[in-house]
């Protein structure tokens, strides 16, 4: 089963599915739905429209370059059916696919990470500018509590 992907937005295209474009010059550009299709004929550019994968790619949302991607590239050439090279390939591809998401999981807590250390910047910054609104904690003297205690007082029962 052959797996394209779409011309505008990097998803994949399942066979059977899309719609498959061929312009006069004899290339093939496949979309994954007509909104695909349609941005492309009003020649909008993939890495300024948000929603697809180029644009994150180029804002720096997702990971550009990595080693991993290497990987997926196509290769056209035939090779003869052999099970211990099939199976080295299957568990070539899983650690692989380990590997790329662990860096992608990394990628992302870096970005994030400059982003926090702003806000708890900005948060020190809005702290200063309005400490006058915030009161000094009022400290409560703890006061022993004393128990009552029972007093039996003795009544004279005596009767003269």
């Amino acid at each position: 089963m052959r797996l394209a992907k779409c011309y505008f937005c990097s998803s994949t295209v399942y066979p059977g599915h899309g719609i498959q474009f061929v312009r006069n010059d004899n290339k093939v550009f496949k979309f994954c739905r007509a909104k695909c299709h349609k941005a492309f004929k009003k020649r909008r550019n993939p890495r300024k429209v948000r929603w697809t994968k180029a644009f994150r790619k180029s804002s720096g949302k997702e990971l550009a370059i990595d080693s991993t991607f290497e990987f997926e590239k196509n290769r056209n050439i035939p090779v003869k059916y052999n099970r211990e090279l099939w199976n080295k390939s299957m568990e070539a591809m899983k650690r692989v696919q380990e590997i790329k998401v662990k860096r992608q999981h990394q990628h992302v807590k870096n970005r994030l990470k400059a982003n926090t250390a702003l806000l708890k910047e900005a948060d020190y910054e809005e702290v200063k500018q309005n400490i006058h609104l915030i009161e000094e904690p009022k400290v409560k003297k703890i006061a022993k509590v004393k128990r009552p205690v029972q007093v039996i007082q003795e009544i004279d029962m005596d009767t003269d």
